[in-house]
């Protein structure tokens, strides 16, 4: 009986005794798999050690305006510079089922409209999703695939930031595939986008070729620290692969003298630069001249055009400015909407207010007009140039401050606005009515245009494509802020078939709230296909199409506005209100600049009608010229067979 009870005295511990013992030897266990897994990881050649040719990893990038793609080729640059083969793949071109054959993925991807991925990705995107929600591809599709993504995106559009990345990594992740790291968001409007994309492909470049790598008693502590041992769910390579994905993270965000230098590329003073390096690539491949860190100028064709002798766009025939006199800039190439029909195609920066570095007004007026003046002079001795014409050209009366962006934005606008009257320069201001503040502030200009791209709240949204929640309320309140200045006014209607052309009753709606002077209504321009755009030639309406619409919209005003004048070559009409401009029924739309200049320099208040003057025969609605001036040489190209024959 003693011996029985002395045995169930000591029985609870020797049985933990003997389960400690246990639990000891299956850590150590677990520690001498670990280690002797990393050190196999770590010397194959085709894991993590991408210089072996036999390595074959992707880069796929999702791309709206072209910036992921050039991101997307420096990054292929890089890798191969260092040794590591990479194919770079078009999204649109690649079966998504082969993901599962893939061992590494690099993604570069654009958050597109309402936080959705680039149409040329949107195939890969819904096969990714799909698969991740479906319990019968399962969690080990792509178990064999590392993979990291870099998003790009605009932190103006706040809670759809860079949400198609981070959905790539979702999607990846839920289908087994290991993070090398996390998502890294790029924004092109912080001015450091190109700065971020570099340290990020270091990281890549650095874990691919083993860089990181510490002697093996700090590994393993670091191991331990991150509780790798804790999970028994996870598989001996998920937990080494959170390893290198912590050690990863702690290298990427330790300080250093290089990395605290380049954060402040791009900046001044802490203050971004709207500018960054790929916008102004982008934009200066499409014949920009980049002012400063936010300005731009660029030479119009129709400025080329009347330097030939060759005609002036519609605002010579509907206001008589002198096409080849005319400078297009823009003080701000920012712009709080991202439009269909937008001529950049968003390569210009988007933003709900002013968050960059600001140029002096005086500095952007002396640029603007150098730049423009070193591009009149590149027309020099191009074929039917006429000397007096060029010799004109270099000394500009008129600026269009519309081109790109949105000019209202600019802080100093009414200085830079001073500046150009001080110079006899008149000023045609275009405001895409997202700011009624900035309208209210504004000094007078020659003419004040706003945009009105659709007659209703949901039309609008889908063709501007707005920044701001209120869009629709600051748009009316833009109409609103019109209505009460006391020079000309405009709205601006452009029509694209299928999507606007057919609201003329809420077009004339409109007519009450900012009560315009003039009313042009033009045809979409298309400028080729993109990604960025839905539209096609099918959606510009043709002369005859404007010219309907324009007579229907008077008849729509009882009386209040006619059909005034046309320039047919630019499928665009005018509409001018009655009470203002029909005198004894001859049109006054022109504009008596000269007296436009006399009326600001004496500072004091006047109207529209005391610097408006008589408009010539050839540019009335319905005459035999379709406002094509006849002083001008007209020309047309007849192409038969392939060939090309000029005519008068």
């Amino acid at each position: 009986m003693a011996s029985i009870s002395l045995a169930s005295v000591h029985s609870p511990r020797l049985a933990l005794l003997a389960f400690l013992s246990a639990t000891s030897l299956f850590f150590l266990w677990k520690s001498h798999r670990l280690r002797s897994r990393r050190r196999r990881l770590l010397s194959s050649p085709s894991l993590l050690n991408p210089s072996n040719p036999t390595l074959g990893g992707k880069i796929f990038y999702a791309s709206a305006t072209g910036t992921s793609k050039a991101l997307a080729d420096r990054l292929f640059d890089r890798l191969r510079s260092h040794g590591l083969a990479f194919d770079i793949v078009d999204p649109r071109q690649y079966e998504p089922e082969d993901l599962a054959k893939e061992t590494l993925v690099l993604i570069v991807a654009s958050t597109w409209e309402y936080g959705t991925p680039p149409p040329d990705a949107q195939f890969l995107a819904q096969w990714l999703a799909e698969s991740a929600a479906d319990f019968r591809v399962g969690s080990l599709l792509l178990a064999r695939c590392r993979f990291a993504v870099f998003g790009v995106g605009s932190s103006s559009y706040g809670s759809s930031f860079n949400v198609a990345a981070k959905d790539f990594s979702k999607w990846m992740r839920a289908l087994g595939a290991s993070e090398m790291m996390p998502v890294r968001e790029g924004d092109v409007d912080s001015g450091d986008i190109d700065e971020v994309f570099e340290s990020w492909s270091r990281m890549i470049i650095a874990s691919l070729k083993g860089d990181m790598r510490e002697e093996e008693g700090h590994f393993d502590s670091m191991v331990e620290n991150n509780g790798l041992y804790e999970s028994d769910e996870e598989s001996e390579e998920e937990v080494l692969e959170s390893a290198v994905v912590d050690m990863e993270d702690i290298a990427g965000k330790a300080p250093s003298r290089k990395s605290t230098v380049s954060l402040t590329n791009g900046r001044e003073n802490g203050v971004r630069e709207m500018v960054t390096p790929i916008i102004r690539a982008n934009l200066e491949k499409q014949g920009y001249k980049i002012i400063g860190s936010h300005s731009g100028v660029k030479l119009c064709r129709w400025t080329k055009s009347q330097l030939r002798g060759r005609g002036g766009c519609y605002k010579h025939s509907f206001y008589g400015i002198e096409s080849h006199r005319c400078m297009e800039a823009t003080p701000s190439l920012a712009c709080a909407n991202k439009c269909v029909f937008c001529w950049r195609h968003h390569t210009n920066p988007v933003g709900k207010s002013w968050q960059w570095k600001m140029d002096d007004p005086l500095e952007i007026v002396d640029a603007a007009i150098n730049e423009h003046t070193k591009m009149i002079k590149q027309m020099k001795g191009v074929p039917g140039v006429k000397p007096e014409r060029l010799s004109e050209g270099f000394s500009p009366r008129h600026c269009a401050l519309s081109l790109v962006g949105e000019p209202i934005m600019y802080p100093e606008i009414n200085a830079l606005v001073d500046e150009l009257h001080r110079r006899h320069i008149s000023t045609f201001l275009v405001t895409n009515a997202q700011f009624p503040d900035k309208i209210e502030m504004l000094k007078p200009v020659t003419q004040l245009y706003v945009s009105v791209d659709a007659a209703t709240k949901d039309s609008l949204k889908a063709i501007d494509r707005p920044l701001f929640g209120d869009f629709w309320e600051r748009f009316l309140d833009s109409l609103k802020a019109l209505r009460d200045k006391e020079q000309r006014t405009v709205y601006r209607l452009t029509l694209v078939k299928g999507w606007n052309a057919e609201d003329v009753d809420a077009y004339a709606n409109l007519f009450s709230i900012g009560k315009p002077d003039l009313v042009e209504i033009k045809g979409v321009t298309y400028c080729g296909s993109s990604a960025t755009s839905k539209l096609t030639m099918d959606n510009v309406p043709w002369h005859s199409d404007v010219k309907a619409f324009s007579e229907a919209l008077a008849m729509k005003s009882s009386g209040e506005y006619e059909v005034a004048c046309e320039h047919a070559h630019s499928c665009c009409v005018l509409l001018a209100k009655v009470d203002k401009f029909k005198i004894k029924g001859e049109w006054y739309t022109w504009i008596d600049y000269e007296r436009f200049h006399e009326l600001v320099a004496s500072g004091k208040p006047f109207k529209t009608e005391d610097y408006m003057t008589r408009t010539p025969s050839w540019a009335v609605y319905g005459a035999e010229e379709g406002g094509f001036d006849p002083d001008q040489s007209r020309y047309k190209k007849e192409r038969r067979h392939g060939t090309a024959s000029l005519k008068t």
